[in-house]
């Protein structure tokens, strides 16, 4: 006999969203349920009508089958469709998973209500007991519930099959930018109700106290009992009996045969309200009684007073603008795909919190229900983002009345679940998916159903930022230069809200000019932030040896962003995919184990909530900058880093500072008379334990310069004899490889997919040919000439080494050709001898910062080891530079060495790697460290950018053409 379920062939019909699937609610039923995670009996079939094999494997629940060594491996895509088939067929060869097992029914569920919940299944989930059809559900992320009440018995076992079909037409709508992976990825469970039970609780509590809850009651026998009613109440105070409350609105009670609807309305004197800085909660308690006051079912959830809405071109929360430092988030683990803990979930929030971003995108699909507890919770502002993207074939299904029904009910599942968030405050009707009646339609649905938050939809842009009949109530660009968005803003046509779904784009070394945008936006009307591209590097933990996923016993094999000898983070094309797109799927501002990239300290520094807004001779002037709080949560030190590498603290007392406000406080020290410069920082932590940070976690250190450096004064010239072979290259005990030219640098991901990196190897960059011209001598000084010839032009180079007291300084200078108006970088590269270990620098740091990223790394003294020294982007690349250095060592354990003086402030790196080694490889296991230093000495160094995905770096931090001069003091230790 035929399957019905397989007969449908639901992986094949659009128009088929779901089958005896029950209506999504925001009742929480996981208290209470049996849970049925684990191990369970598993066999995988080539596709969805292939009969089973007698033999079982073993599978673990949830989880995704694509990791589990299966044979069927992760594919990463991010536009294209990894199958061939147009909209809405699937590939013949479709991978298709069945799970079983036992389930026992706790045999006091006699007469209750018995109810499957499948958290998330991809793509196409069927569901059978004891070879009985029940239901079928589409929507990857969201969860499908189906009623067993009778096909179970209460106190009997039952076996129960969860078949997921891995493509389908629903796949065309999943085209997201992240792996494609098969499977059950959230929790499975079994829960009980009375037949009498709420079937859905909505929640609306308002800035001024007002609260309103409407209740739905159903009975599964069809008919409602009569005498039933509800009950509430909040943090422990019944709604109904206190007399600050109101009691039940009884206008608004309506009851049918089969559905009764209660509204319970009442305002909360001094209440405390929600918002990112203090998420305040209080907890809702509704019950449902019987004619004989005895509970029949109960929901229970956080509330969160607060409002959302839009005026003019500002969205406010609670009345206030309030800037959005987001950041998109995936459901990702580098060990198991997509399946995310409770744990997971915290550490991803509480570091966000740590590094000062407030607001999250969901991109793109909802994501795990507990991210929205902890983001209520912990304080965050979500864009929550339905299951729709069909980037590949956007334009066609927009307006395809086939996938009508699956917009409406992605968007509207999304809206039932999530609504009762506080921390919910923008609803988005999907990604890439252009713009069409489908949309309009999800959109209607919304704003009938919940009109207290507004909708916003980045495609809709293509109708213009400021067209009030579209879809999106939020102007959510992608990507959108700096100058457009500004000439937006200043142009007086401005009519929504200007927040970017996505900007800066954190793709291997990169987001440069951050610090630039947000000085445009905290200067602006009318622009009031955006969402990061994205949190997650996605890499997968991969055995090198047979390139497969390590799966869920590869705990412990990595840390600090670096993985064990024999591991390797994979992406797009590690697991033998013909058709994948590389690197682009490690975008992340951290790397897969969480560790944070240097862009993190840019972020917190930009998201300070105090700052120093300038020094004057009344003293310091402190602002706070959040919207909703004041300092008192706040400790502080004032540090003094002075040239002459003395470092001075003191304590600091932030003043009482409501948002928005500044004072005045007292300078902390007197500067020193020896005219050197002078760095005075604000080392702000936090005065005592919070949900997201322990007391003393640094928030930010704010930072002003006080006084410049004096002139350089020149050197006494003698004291030794500088030797130079017959090349003109210098020869130093201390250096394994002179001082010569260096205008490449390994591309960055910005580089490659910028362009910018092809046309430096069409002008020859990485492979220079250096012809010495000239070598002369004056005295003791000796000057060499030479030519680096690329296959476009000649750079001619200049160095004179002059010895002077315990060293030698060198003064370079280059003359780039006018074709040449954008190279990496003009500097010198040289490498030391075996055994100097350790970098002490004073300038930026510690953190790795370049000059259009150099707002995270305060100027002062550093200390580092140089194998520290270098960041482990996936693909490797140029890393590992500090902006603004003045002056370093580089040291052995027995403090031998040398140190180097510069003549400004300039780019330096140290490292063990040379630019040829890091381009040679594509992964950091092929690495092979050198025993010296690869040192580069920069006068000029080309920003990083976003241009992988994005605008490229500014006018102002390109190299350009002409005359470069450096010079630079060599010194043995």
């Amino acid at each position: 006999m035929t399957d019905p379920l397989i007969a449908l062939r639901p992986w094949q019909a659009p128009e088929l969203t779901s089958w005896r699937r029950l209506p999504m609610n925001a009742v929480d039923r996981r208290s209470g349920a049996l849970d049925l995670d684990g191990d369970w009996r598993f066999q995988l079939l080539p596709t969805p009508d292939a009969p089973l094999a007698e033999a079982w494997s073993s599978s673990h629940v949830p989880g995704v089958w694509t990791v589990q060594g299966t044979g069927d491996l992760p594919q990463y895509l991010n536009i294209r469709m990894p199958f061939p088939d147009v909209p809405p067929h699937s590939p013949a060869a479709n991978p298709t998973g069945v799970y079983e097992r036992e389930i026992e029914v706790p045999a006091e569920w006699a007469g209750r209500r018995i109810v499957l919940q499948v958290g998330a299944a991809e793509s196409v989930l069927l569901v059978h007991v004891d070879g009985r059809p029940v239901g079928l559900s589409k929507d990857s992320h969201l969860a499908a519930e189906f009623d067993l009440t009778d096909l179970v018995r209460p106190g009997g076992r039952s076996v129960l099959r969860l078949t997921v079909v891995k493509w389908s037409d629903a796949s065309h709508i999943e085209d997201q930018d992240h792996w494609w992976h098969g499977g059950i990825t959230r929790s499975v469970l079994l829960y009980a109700t009375d037949p009498l039970h709420l079937a859905d609780v909505g929640v609306r509590a308002r800035f001024d106290g007002r609260l309103r809850v409407d209740c739905q009651v159903r009975d599964t026998g069809g008919a409602l009992p009569e005498g039933w009613y509800v009950s509430g109440d909040l943090d422990g105070r019944p709604l109904a009996q206190d007399r600050e409350f109101d009691r039940l609105n009884a206008e608004d009670e309506r009851v049918s045969d089969f559905l009764g609807e209660v509204r319970i309305e009442t305002v909360v004197p001094d209440v405390r309200t929600w918002n990112a800085e203090t998420p305040e909660l209080y907890t809702l308690t509704v019950r449902l009684h019987r004619a004989d006051g005895t509970v029949a079912d109960t929901f229970r959830h956080r509330v969160g007073f607060r409002d959302v809405e839009i005026v003019g071109r500002d969205l406010l929360v609670n009345g206030e603008r309030v800037y959005i430092r987001g950041v998109n988030r995936h459901d990702f683990h580098p060990l198991t795909g997509r399946t995310v803990t409770s744990e997971d979930m915290r550490a991803d929030l509480l570091l966000l919190k740590r590094f000062g971003f407030n607001a999250i995108r969901t991109a793109h699909y909802p994501n795990d229900p507990g991210l929205y507890d902890l983001a209520d919770e912990l304080g965050f502002y979500v864009v929550d983002e339905a299951d729709i993207e069909s980037h590949d074939h956007a334009h066609e299904i927009a307006d395809d009345p086939r996938y009508l029904g699956a917009f409406v009910d992605r968007v509207s599942r999304m809206v039932l679940r999530d609504k009762n968030h506080p921390s919910v405050i923008i609803w988005s009707l999907g990604n890439e998916s252009d713009y069409g009646a489908n949309h309009d339609a999800a959109a209607g649905w919304v704003r009938r159903h919940d009109p207290t938050r507004p909708v916003q939809y980045e495609g809709a842009a293509k109708r213009g930022w400021a067209d009030p009949d579209v879809a999106s109530d939020i102007a959510c660009p992608m990507y959108a230069p700096l100058e457009d968005c500004l000439a937006h803003a200043l142009s007086g046509k401005q009519t929504k809200p200007l927040i970017q779904c996505e900007y800066s784009h954190a793709m291997g070394n990169s987001n440069g000019t951050l610090a630039d945008h947000w000085a445009a936006i905290e200067s602006t009307p009318g622009l009031q932030g955006g969402f990061i591209w994205e949190f997650w590097d996605h890499g997968i933990l991969q055995h090198v040896s047979d390139g497969t996923p390590v799966g869920r016993a590869g705990a412990g094999r990595y840390a600090n962003g670096v993985t064990a000898p024999g591991y390797r983070w994979a992406y797009g094309g590690d697991f033998g995919e013909e058709h994948h797109d590389g690197v682009f799927i490690a975008d992340g501002v951290v790397f897969p184990d969480r560790t944070p990239k240097p862009v993190m300290f840019e972020h917190r520094e930009i998201a300070a909530p105090v700052r120093i807004e300038y020094v004057c001779h009344e003293g310091i002037e402190l602002g706070n900058h959040q919207h909703f709080r004041g300092l008192d949560w706040l400790s502080a030190t004032w540090e003094l880093s002075l040239a002459e590498g003395l470092t001075l603290t003191a304590p600091a007392e932030l003043p009482t500072l409501g948002p928005g406000s500044t004072a005045t406080v007292p300078m902390p020290f007197e500067l020193p008379d020896d005219g050197g410069e002078a760095w005075l920082t604000l080392r702000v932590t936090t005065a005592e334990d919070l949900p997201w940070a322990v007391r003393g976690s640094e928030v930010c250190a704010p930072q002003v310069r006080l006084r410049a450096a004096p002139t350089p004064t020149a050197p006494v010239v003698g004291g030794g004899a500088v030797r130079v072979d017959d090349d003109g290259l210098l020869v130093h005990p201390l250096l394994a490889a002179a001082p010569v030219l260096s205008l490449w640098r390994a591309p960055t991901d910005n580089d490659e997919l910028g362009g910018m990196a092809g046309r430096w190897r069409a002008w020859g960059l990485d492979a220079l040919v250096r012809t010495p011209v000239s070598v002369g001598r004056d005295g003791e000084r000796v000057t060499v000439v030479a030519e680096y010839v690329g296959a476009t032009g000649v750079v001619r180079h200049r160095q004179v080494f002059t010895p002077v007291a315990g060293g030698l300084r060198v003064d370079e200078s280059a003359e780039l050709p006018e074709e040449w108006d954008d190279v990496a970088r003009v500097g010198s590269v040289f490498e030391t001898v075996a055994g100097l270990d350790l970098l002490e620098w004073f300038g930026q740091g510690p953190w790795e910062s370049y000059p259009d990223r150099a707002g995270g790394a305060p100027v002062g003294h550093h200390a580092l080891p140089v194998d520290a020294l270098f960041t482990p982007y996936l693909r490797p690349q140029e890393s590992g530079g500090r902006h603004g250095v003045r002056r370093f060592t580089l040291s052995a354990a027995d403090a031998t060495g040398l140190a180097v003086e510069l003549d400004a402030p300039r780019q330096v790196s140290v490292t063990r790697f040379r630019a040829e080694d890091l381009t040679a490889v594509t992964h950091h296991d092929e690495l092979v460290p050198r025993a010296g230093c690869v040192v580069q000495l920069d006068a000029a160094h080309r920003g990083l950018g976003t241009a992988s995905c994005g605008p490229d770096t500014f006018a102002s931090y390109r190299v350009p053409t002409g005359v470069h001069h450096w010079s630079w003091t060599l010194r043995a230790l």
